[in-house]
């Protein structure tokens, strides 16, 4: 019997794996970066290895040092997450060569399928060896890992080699791995996946199908059980291709076998020989813990005869640190407050952590659970409505309106989704009272001291900028003895934390949060207090290239040096935020005057990266504007 469980790796699925570690009463050991001593992970766990370093490729891709940790803290266990060594069948080897318990599949069944190349060949599927014309188009993928490192879409035969490159040394970065390969890329098409479960008695589980279609630079934005509008007789050959996967490699625990569907045809596209971030959603219909199961098998239990029955549908969205109205950049910051009611959360995060720049953007996961597909999605969104998430823009928004958008609540989606409806999705009005409520909440806790007036033609100015788009709101009201107005609205009452206000006979509460003097939140609407005059604009000097978000800067373009003439659309620097390589381009044709960027340099938000002598004005904003995100899962 397991008595103590190191988890080789961070954030939620550390909390996912110790959360049910509490309940099976095994011991706990988590691992942690320089840059995670603080994390939720680390805090809700017996004890704690530390990791030398903040980068992945010195800490939690470490295997040796992680094996070292585990005897250290005197587990006998490993649970290796999801991301990371997850998919390492060498990682997988040295635990057991330790003499500690691997939680997942043998070493050679990872081999077979941790690499997409080998499942193909495995499964009867060849990649392209050569790629024309008349292949396109075609997508660049990582051999190993997953979650969307490593992938381009290429639609023009003379970006090949550089979307080669660029996928190698993410694939590298993320995985230790840099073997990529080209496939078919299949357009508008659905993400459906199988959950197998196995045990070392030749049982194999099909526990379901999940829909992952709904994805950003091919990572999964929501998830679902089961797909939606797929007839008996595709789900039956998905559950069998699924467990002929398992079967042929000999595989134990919990894997997922993902195809691309298209009409009535599935396509293979790989094997995860891992717990996947979804894996809620199946838990939910199913009614198990697949944690659990992954302990079971580990220690050498059988699974009980059939798959248990699925009821009713659940429906996952994924929180990111991102702007989806920015090229999805990444965002870091103080998560001053989550929480997101009457759903199941699964997160590394709590009020008031930092969420920094070396890992992926994910904060959360809300999971719904209803009796129907219509239900669970109804509450899931009114849940994301509610909630309350204050700190770095999130795509909160977005996920509200996705859920909500026809062609998904009709289950007529596919992978093209948010390229084609990213701007009006992320695209967020704030509420027009928002700036009045944060006005009034704000006198109101100065009006303590004696700040009401009798002179109703004086109105009080107040201004505020919305986060994150940037727009600027000037409101007024008046003060007197007997309370406060506005023009267009009656004001109920004021307090420092809530303002009632009644519109067009409507009655409506504003909660209102304050954090220091420079950021309130109004619900979920977040706004910068201005001064009443506004300030000079800094301007950049002209053809200024900036850091559109924080980062390292990995590479240069080829020969790139001060002198040097650039064409317009030209790729110039990368940067990797958040384990995702992010392209800066020229913003128009010209020579580099300038070069600060430099391979290694980690630059905050803003910095100057280079500056190409052009007539146009580039600042912050055109920056990210000039942000070509590298298309990856």
């Amino acid at each position: 019997m397991i008595t103590s469980l190191l988890v080789a790796n961070r954030g939620e699925i550390a909390c996912r794996v110790f959360r049910t570690c509490r309940d099976l009463g095994i011991a706990t050991v988590a691992v942690y970066s320089d840059a995670d001593a603080d994390a939720l992970h680390v805090r809700e766990a017996d004890s704690a290895v530390r990791l030398p370093g903040s980068v992945p490729a010195d800490t939690y891709l470490r295997g040796e040092l992680i094996v070292k940790a585990a005897q250290t803290a005197g587990a006998d266990a490993v649970h290796p997450g999801y991301g990371f060594l997850s998919e390492n069948a060498d990682f997988a080897r040295a635990v057991l060569d330790a003499g500690l318990v691997w939680i997942g599949p043998p070493p050679e069944s990872i081999e077979a399928m941790a690499s997409k190349t080998r499942a193909k060949e495995l499964m009867g599927i060849a990649s392209l060896d050569s790629v024309t014309e008349a292949d396109l188009p075609v997508l660049v993928k990582a051999a190993a890992g997953g979650g969307g490192r490593g992938m381009r879409v290429v639609r023009e035969l003379a970006a090949l080699e550089v979307e080669l490159v660029a996928a190698r040394a993410e694939a590298a970065s993320a995985f230790g791995d840099g073997e990529v390969f080209v496939e078919p890329y299949v357009e508008g098409g659905r993400h459906v996946e199988v959950q197998i479960m196995a045990d070392a008695y030749d049982t194999v589980w099909a526990l379901g199908t999940r829909d992952c279609t709904l994805q950003r630079r091919h990572q999964k934005v929501i998830e679902e059980s089961p797909a939606p509008g797929l007839g008996d007789g595709l789900v039956e050959t998905l559950h069998e291709q699924a467990v002929r996967a398992a079967r042929v490699t000999g595989y134990r625990g919990a894997g997922t076998v993902e195809f691309l569907v298209a009409g009535d045809k599935a396509h293979f596209l790989e094997m995860n020989t891992r717990l996947q971030v979804e894996h809620p959603v199946t838990e939910a219909v199913f009614g198990i813990d697949l944690v659990a199961l992954q302990i079971r098998v580990a220690e050498g239990d059988a699974l009980e005869g059939e798959p248990p029955t699925a009821r009713g549908h659940a429906v996952e969205a994924r929180f990111y640190a991102e702007d989806p109205a920015a090229a999805w950049a990444p965002q870091t910051g103080t998560l001053h407050r989550i929480d997101v009611p009457g759903v199941r959360l699964d997160t590394g995060y709590a009020d008031g952590d930092t969420i920094g720049v070396h890992y992926d953007p994910m904060l959360a996961k809300a999971i719904a659970y209803a009796p129907t597909r219509a239900q669970a999605v109804r509450k899931l969104a009114g849940a994301l409505e509610r909630a309350t998430v204050h700190g770095p823009v999130t795509n909160r928004e977005l996920l509200v309106r996705s859920l909500r958008h026809p062609e998904f609540t009709e289950a007529r989606m596919d992978t093209g989704f948010y390229d084609r409806y990213v701007t009006e999705l992320a695209t967020a009005a704030p509420d027009p009272h928002a700036p009045l409520a944060a006005a009034l909440a704000d006198a109101h806790g100065r009006s303590r001291f004696g700040g009401w007036r009798n002179l109703a033609s004086q109105p009080q100015i107040k201004r505020f900028r919305s986060e994150p788009d940037g727009t600027e709101h000037e409101v007024s009201y008046r003060h007197t003895r007997g309370g406060f107005t506005a023009d267009g609205v009656r004001v109920v009452s004021v307090a420092r934390d809530l303002v009632v206000l009644e519109v067009h006979g409507v009655r409506r509460q504003f909660t209102v949060t304050w954090y220091g003097d420079d950021r309130v939140y109004v619900g979920g609407v977040a706004l910068t207090p201005l001064p009443l005059l506004p300030e000079p604009t800094a301007r950049q000097e002209p053809g200024s290239l900036l850091a559109p978000m924080p980062g390292t800067v990995v590479r240069l373009a080829e020969g790139l040096a001060e002198g040097a003439t650039v064409a317009a659309g030209q790729p110039l620097i990368w940067l990797e935020a958040m384990k995702m390589e992010h392209r800066i381009s020229a913003p128009a044709s010209g020579t580099l005057t300038a070069l600060h960027a430099e391979p290694g340099r980690q630059v905050e938000v803003g910095a100057l990266l280079a500056v190409v002598d052009v007539d146009a004005v580039v600042d912050v904003e055109a920056a990210v504007a000039a942000v070509q995100e590298e298309q990856s899962v």
